[in-house]
Parts: structure tokens; C-alpha cells; sequence
């Protein structure tokens, strides 16, 4: 038993923002606040402000692994979390560790594009992603900018993305806002058939972080 024992313990896989607003801060404080524990992983290290990323750099693989088999083997993980990978060899690498853990359930949040639009991977880092993450995650969460990529259809409907994209994972949750539309459409596929779209008024002002926040607290809620 360790210090954690009565809260779910749930691994996040992501890189650390320094401004605190997305990545694994913003997966630690979504994560409390579904009363679970986040234990962080750190897969790269970027630079940005609250706008945008500039620059980033992806961790060596064995720190990634090491990161988190010391986390599985002493606590009694209860979910997984993924965000920005931002590289082939990373996607390789968390496909290794989840198929050596396969009860675990899995939110991916496919993180290819900051809020402010810079790229925290190359689109095949998303076609990776697709190919060998999505079958192993319960349910996917991009924004639509990064449907359109995952998909590869470059002017996409959320519908059309879906279409594209179900093949691969059992649920997958399409998140707006990336527009200058006035009403957040979020919409809900599953491979069933469901659909569901849940609309909200945009908030006035510029986030980033939303999708982190989002993921994380999907991943809270499968960890209880």
C-alpha cells in the first residue's frame, strides 16, 4: 500500500508546458479534481507561453519507460492518459508499454497542434498515432484541426473524420472551439452507431489547455 491507495491512480503520458495551462499541469489539476491521483510522465519538453509553442523536444525512450514502470510497478494503476507524444519513436514507444498492460483503459488525446496552432508533432505522428494507439485507447479526443490530420482529410467534416476514424477506435469525441464560431459543438461517435453533440456559448477570451483538461477528466471518471 502506498500514500496514494485511496485515490485512483491514474498515468498521464504528455509533455510539460512551462506556463502551467495544458500538459501534464493541466492533466494534474483536471485529475484532482475527479478526486484521482495523476501520476505524470513526462514524454517532452516544450517551449511556449499561454498563446503558442515555439519549440519542443521529445524525451530519450528509456527515460519515458523507466518514468513509468517505476509508477506501475508500485502503484495500482487504474487508467492511462496520453497527449503529446511529438514523435514516430515515442508512438513506439507507448504502444510497447500499453501492450504490456492491456486492462488498462486508455483516453488518447492526440495531440498534433497547440491552441495557438503551432505543431507539437509531425502528421505522421498522427498517422502512428491511428494506426497503433488508437486500437489500444477506449476513446480518442481530438479537436478538429487534428481529426482532419489523423483522418487525412484536409478539409474534413467532423462527420467525415468520424467515418474515417471509427475503424480504428471504439469512441471517439470530436472537440470545436478551434473556429471563430460563437457555439462549441463537441460531438460523440461510437462505433455502435451513437451520435451525440453537446453545444456550449464560447467563452469570451483565448484557452489553451481545454483538450488536456477534457482527456483527463474522461480518464478520471473511467479510473472510479
Amino acid at each position: 500500500m502506498n500514500i496514494y491507495s485511496s485515490r485512483p491512480v491514474v498515468l498521464c503520458l504528455s509533455g510539460h508546458d512551462p506556463s502551467g495551462g495544458a500538459g501534464l499541469q493541466a492533466d494534474i489539476e483536471a485529475l484532482l479534481a475527479q478526486g484521482c491521483h495523476a501520476a505524470p510522465a513526462v514524454t517532452a519538453l516544450t517551449v511556449q507561453d499561454t498563446v503558442n509553442v515555439t519549440d519542443f523536444r521529445v524525451l530519450d525512450r528509456e527515460w519515458v519507460l523507466a518514468q513509468a514502470n517505476a509508477v506501475l510497478n508500485d502503484s495500482e494503476v487504474a487508467a492511462v492518459k496520453l497527449g503529446m507524444l511529438g514523435s514516430l519513436e515515442m508512438v513506439d514507444t507507448v504502444v510497447e508499454l500499453l501492450s504490456a498492460h492491456p486492462h488498462l483503459p486508455v483516453v488518447c488525446d492526440p495531440v498534433l497542434r497547440a491552441g495557438g496552432g503551432g505543431r507539437l508533432g509531425k502528421d505522421e505522428v498522427g498517422y502512428a498515432m491511428r494506426e497503433r494507439l488508437l486500437p489500444l485507447s477506449i476513446i480518442a479526443t481530438p479537436n478538429l484541426p487534428e481529426a482532419r490530420i489523423l483522418a487525412e482529410l484536409p478539409d474534413g467534416t467532423a462527420d467525415e473524420c468520424a467515418e474515417k476514424l471509427l475503424p480504428y477506435v471504439k469512441h471517439l469525441l470530436i472537440t470545436g472551439g478551434h473556429g471563430d464560431e460563437t457555439e462549441i459543438h463537441n460531438r460523440l461517435y461510437s462505433r455502435d452507431g451513437l451520435r451525440e453533440t453537446y453545444t456550449c456559448q464560447r467563452l469570451p477570451g483565448s484557452y489553451h489547455g481545454s483538450g488536456c483538461t477534457l482527456a483527463s477528466a474522461l480518464a478520471g471518471r473511467l479510473a472510479q
